[in-house]
């Protein structure tokens, strides 16, 4: 939430470059994200994210950063242009970014929430616009050690970018179920999927952006939000689409950090193509759904719930549907562009790798149904960041079947 633009440097994501694609044929992407430090021995998360950013950037430069707790670091790609080109740059940043976390005694842990209870409130990470968030929002900031994905695509009209972001608010909730990967929490099984959504839903600056009627009402929007005080900058939205403040890219944000790599290439060349196909509905003169911000908040809130294989609130009619229905009617929807791209493919096995595992999070209560609990998830989820191959074994879990504390 408190986003300190040092991610946004004109390297991360998908900026333009001279000598790039043909953007208008098809745009890059990039992907950044946020993963939590744990101890080897405890698995709690430990404040050395500085220490790690340092290491790190010895082999990647300044593809990693710091983030908001010192739990934390980020990772970031250079523009990419196709699915095995972002998929080998997550792998190298992941890479590196593991073997700093180990060189300082500690492990990378892609989870969109701390699995096991850490020690007090988080330490917050040395930058100004850190401070300004803790004295504005106050307590609410004291377990907002939260890890998300955040995917670019190409796309340096401002204007054409908020006009597409009103054809991509009905998809959201959809996104945060596919990557729901936050379960647990500081040693409690919440009765979630994405614990992490939840956190953030209770921030009035967080969640999908308004329906707007052109860029300067997007403006206006920001401007009221940030004299209310309810967002700290008018020109750092945390809305999770946004155009983004530094870079020519529209920037969607709802996901949770995935410990999958291959699942995180295909939902954000996945995106790519709702963009590319929102994009040319809007040049047609398609102004996009509308649902009420009331519908859309409920639909989140429940795919934060019920996440993958639950049902859901579709924004779009307001009907109770299955995840995978309203998956397949987003593919339908943009099967030309997946096509044209040749992402289809790598859409389609993602899907099958949660029809049979389930999400992020399905896997986390798997492990956490073996003999090792919590401790198994972490390291199950530490193994997975470090690329460890998944080799979609067992079944998703069909109920929560826990024995652990649930707030």
């Amino acid at each position: 939430m408190a986003d300190d633009g040092r991610a946004d440097d004109g390297r991360a994501a998908a900026g333009s470059g001279a000598d790039g694609p043909d953007h208008a044929a098809l745009p890059t992407v990039g992907v950044e994200e946020e993963f939590l430090l744990v101890h080897p021995v405890s698995r709690c998360v430990e404040a050395s994210g500085s220490r790690v950013v340092a290491r790190a950037s010895t082999a990647v430069g300044d593809l990693v950063s710091g983030e908001f707790t010192e739990y934390q670091i980020e990772g970031k790609t250079p523009p990419c242009s196709s699915f095995v080109e972002l998929r080998g740059r997550l792998a190298r940043i992941r890479a590196a970014t593991s073997a700093a976390a180990r060189a300082e005694g500690l492990r990378l842990c892609a989870s969109g929430t701390p699995v096991i209870q850490g020690g007090g409130p988080a330490d917050i990470g040395d930058h100004p616009r850190y401070r300004a968030s803790v004295d504005q929002y106050r307590a609410m900031l004291d377990d907002f050690a939260v890890c998300a994905c955040h995917a670019h695509v190409y796309l340096p009209d401002r204007e054409l970018g908020v006009l597409v972001s009103n054809h991509l608010r009905p998809w959201l909730p959809l996104l945060v179920a596919m990557s729901a990967n936050s379960p647990f929490h500081q040693g409690h099984d919440t009765g979630y999927e994405s614990w992490r959504s939840v956190v953030r839903g209770r921030f009035p600056c967080l969640g999908p952006p308004p329906y707007v009627e052109s860029l300067d009402h997007y403006e206006r929007l920001a401007a009221a939000m940030q004299e209310s005080e309810a967002l700290l900058d008018a020109a750092i939205p945390y809305w999770d689409i946004r155009p983004n403040p530094r870079l020519p890219t529209l920037e969607i944000r709802s996901m949770d950090v995935m410990p999958d790599i291959g699942d995180t290439a295909a939902l954000t060349v996945l995106i790519r193509a709702l963009v590319v196909t929102a994009a040319a509905r809007v040049r047609r003169g398609d102004p996009g759904p509308r649902p009420s911000s009331e519908l859309l908040r409920a639909a989140y809130w429940r795919a934060a719930r019920d996440g993958w294989p639950g049902s859901g609130v579709d924004a779009l009619t307001g009907r109770i549907l299955p995840a995978s229905v309203q998956a397949k009617r987003l593919v339908d929807h943009i099967r030309p562009a997946l096509e044209e791209h040749g992402d289809l493919d790598h859409v389609s096995a993602f899907l099958r790798r949660l029809a049979i595992r389930g999400s992020g999070a399905q896997r986390q209560r798997a492990s956490a149904e073996s003999t090792r609990g919590l401790v198994g998830v972490v390291d199950d989820l530490v193994g997975l960041t470090a690329g460890r191959v998944d080799p979609v074994a067992h079944q998703a879990p069909s109920g929560h079947g826990l024995s652990l504390p649930r707030r």
